[in-house]
């Protein structure tokens, strides 16, 4: 795989992640955070999904932290609560923000909503917000759905989206065709926005299939982790993302140990 343009760490130490339901947004937001480690920076994750109980960037603390990233999310018997827990640390994170503090959004704005009782902290940083667009998703399969959307998260979170990130997809059913038919919705929707395509987030497998292909835009390669729960074989009580960590990683699964308890 190549790319007219490298994937960069951003000028700014704040990130957060927004998007619909579906979007890949938390897929996105782990991998990135995954990468920011790799490229030997400090990064800490905070999980601010307080609407959906499956697909939340919590669930992927193990291999987060065996790579270095801080995970912020409710501990015990609040890890798996679908409750709108709004930790007093991420506030703390905001003000203090590590070398890069990436921030996991609940989807749309009903998601984007607790981001209102941080206005006054953001409004003293530099942070960027992306917007996670996927073509094959509900009321996000048009240029004019996305704007709705992305108008309805900067209301509800009283922040202003900076760029957009594209992840068409359709889980186990993606292939390349649709990935590039993706990335041109996506510069359709950054032109119609205002603003710049951040990246494009594919799984690696597609876009490292045929090095040769070019893309047109820095490529962020994602590992699935964030596996449906009823993907587990783990048990109803493990995180559903460290079967993704132990296929990535070769661990047998029974040497896993459970620290959501």
């Amino acid at each position: 795989m190549t790319s007219k343009q490298i994937l960069q760490p951003p000028a700014v130490k704040i990130i957060l992640f927004t998007g619909n339901y579906g979007s890949g947004k938390t897929e996105v937001a782990v991998n990135y955070a995954l990468w920011l480690a790799k490229q030997d920076r400090r990064v800490k994750l905070a999980d601010l999904d307080l609407v959906n109980p499956y697909f939340r960037s919590r669930e992927a603390r193990e291999p987060l932290e065996a790579a270095g990233v801080k995970v912020i999310a409710p501990e015990g018997g609040y890890h798996h609560a679908d409750l709108p827990i709004l930790l007093p640390e991420v506030r703390g994170l905001i003000e203090h923000p590590d070398e890069f503090t990436i921030l996991d959004v609940g989807g749309d704005n009903v998601g984007a909503t607790v981001l209102s009782a941080l206005t006054d902290v953001f409004r003293k940083q530099t942070y960027e917000m992306y917007f996670v667009a996927n073509r094959n998703r509900p009321f996000t399969e048009t240029v004019e759905g996305c704007l709705r959307i992305m108008a309805e998260v900067e209301k509800a979170s009283r922040l202003q989206i900076s760029a957009v990130v594209g992840n068409t997809h359709l889980m186990d059913e993606t292939t390349r065709p649709m990935i590039a038919e993706g990335i041109d919705f996506t510069e359709k929707v950054s032109a119609a926005k205002g603003v710049p395509v951040a990246f494009i987030a594919a799984e690696r497998k597609l876009i490292s299939s045929k090095p040769s292909q070019t893309w047109s835009h820095p490529v962020l390669p994602i590992d699935r982790l964030m596996l449906p729960p009823w993907h587990t074989t783990l048990g109803e009580t493990s995180s559903h993302a460290r079967d993704g960590f132990a296929r990535l990683t070769d661990t047998p699964k029974n040497s896993q140990k459970d620290n959501t308890s």
